[in-house]
């Protein structure tokens, strides 16, 4: 098949969306479907990102995009210069297009799709109810959460299918109403690239002594990931492990803040921000520098974090709220604790000291993270993909029939009775 993705986010912006839609393409194209992505081009003043890996840019198409207000590192890309790109799209025969990111990249992607005669994927990463309440602190949070449940609802009546990653991400959007075409696919975890890490040697460039006990969150700093709820939890843990290390990866909004928190505690030398790390050895040395891999986000639609963690063998300690509740499920790799900090601080307290326990965590992990392979989960999706384009082939066949039949009757040909294949038109598969 041939598909077309359309996204505001992508590598080398690091997030879980960018994970999502790298690791999915990687597992498509090697199933021999052709994936073009359209994404923004983040342009040379994002040198802090010129290190990390870009995909090989196969098949990627870059828009000039504007920067997001309150959020630096994001891009918005122009509808018209998506729309630019259409003299070049028309020439490949797509079978679907894929929208990953909501707002100006959904309404891009519906208009382009009913253009291309497509038939429309949307992914809904991103629990937004939860996200708002940190970015527009002065609007009323009831307010908010009703404009985000009608973006939501909005946007899901605008395409053929909507994929969540997990069940209690459906559940929510059940709520809201969204009942049709709703698939529960998760994103998978593509294990090659989580098979081992050198932590002695990450702990060796950080100046961490070989014997300190490190904890340790990687992912986004953003306020929704509530990462200030795992430095005051430090903050007691350090009355009961005095030398623990908490090590921060990762770039985000948040990041002043939390370094302007871990002062006013007087936590210097029990918190280091070591900042972005390139997908590959450094991103699994640091995995593997760590007792535990500890997270308290309460907006996750999945945590592929807590995945690659397991996949390495990290024993994990994450409240369970959300899409992680799905992803530690039933998990012989992770302690699930309360969002609540004595609860945190006992669990990390008798892990930390029980090396026999961290290991039972760490076998039990990797066997768990197996179970999310990217590879089952790409032939979900391309299962998917296949039963939208049969869709859309069987309307155009029809309306192909209907117009011999009219242009027999009638005498006129039948290029004046057939109706243009159209994405916006399509028959939905049951």
């Amino acid at each position: 098949m041939h598909l077309l993705y359309l996204s505001d986010v992508y590598l080398p912006r690091i997030n879980g969306v960018s994970t999502s839609i790298q690791s999915a393409r990687a597992a498509l194209r090697a199933r021999d479907h052709q994936v073009h992505l359209i994404a923004p081009d983040y342009g040379a003043q994002d040198a802090h990102l010129r290190d990390v890996a870009v995909d090989a840019e196969v098949d990627v198409l870059r828009v000039a995009g504007r920067r997001v207000p309150f959020d630096p590192e994001d891009r918005l890309m122009p509808v018209r210069r998506v729309f630019d790109l259409l003299p070049a799209l028309v020439h490949t025969p797509f079978d679907a297009l894929h929208i990953h990111t909501p707002f100006v990249a959904h309404r891009a992607g519906v208009r382009l799709a009913a253009l291309l005669g497509l038939p429309t994927v949307a992914t809904c990463h991103t629990h937004f109810e939860d996200y708002l309440d940190h970015y527009l602190p002065w609007l009323p949070s009831p307010l908010l959460r009703a404009i985000a449940r009608g973006w939501t609802r909005r946007q899901a009546r605008a395409v053929d299918a909507l994929i969540v990653p997990s069940a209690s991400m459906a559940a929510v959007l059940r709520g809201y109403g969204i009942e049709d075409d709703l698939h529960v696919i998760p994103t998978g975890i593509d294990l090659t690239h989580f098979a081992t890490g050198d932590g002695a040697a990450f702990r060796q460039q950080h100046g961490i002594d070989p014997a300190r006990p490190v904890i340790g969150h990687i992912g986004r700093v953003a306020f929704e990931k509530n990462i200030g709820f795992l430095i005051e939890m430090v903050d007691a843990l350090r009355r009961r492990v005095p030398d623990v290390l908490f090590v921060i990866a990762g770039e985000g909004p948040a990041l002043p803040a939390l370094r302007r928190q871990v002062e006013a505690a007087g936590l210097g030398d029990h918190v280091r921000f070591v900042g972005y790390l390139a997908r590959g050895t450094a991103l699994c040395d640091a995995y593997c520098a760590f007792d535990a891999f500890v997270f308290a986000s309460r907006t996750e639609t999945q945590g592929l974090v807590l995945l690659e963690a397991m996949a390495l063998g990290v024993p994990v300690v994450s409240t369970a709220v959300l899409g992680t509740r799905d992803v530690l499920d039933g998990s012989a790799g992770a302690i699930v604790v309360d969002d609540d900090r004595a609860a945190y601080v006992a669990a990390l307290t008798a892990l930390l000291a029980d090396p026999a326990r961290q290991r039972q965590l760490g076998d039990g992990g990797r066997a768990h993270a197996r179970r999310w392979s990217v590879d089952a989960m790409a032939d979900r999706l391309a299962g998917l993909y296949g039963s939208l384009a049969e869709a859309v082939r069987a309307t155009s066949r029809a309306s192909v029939a209907v117009g011999d039949t009219a242009a027999a009757a009638g005498g006129g040909s039948r290029a004046e009775h057939t109706e243009p294949k159209s994405g916006a038109a399509i028959a939905r598969p049951s």
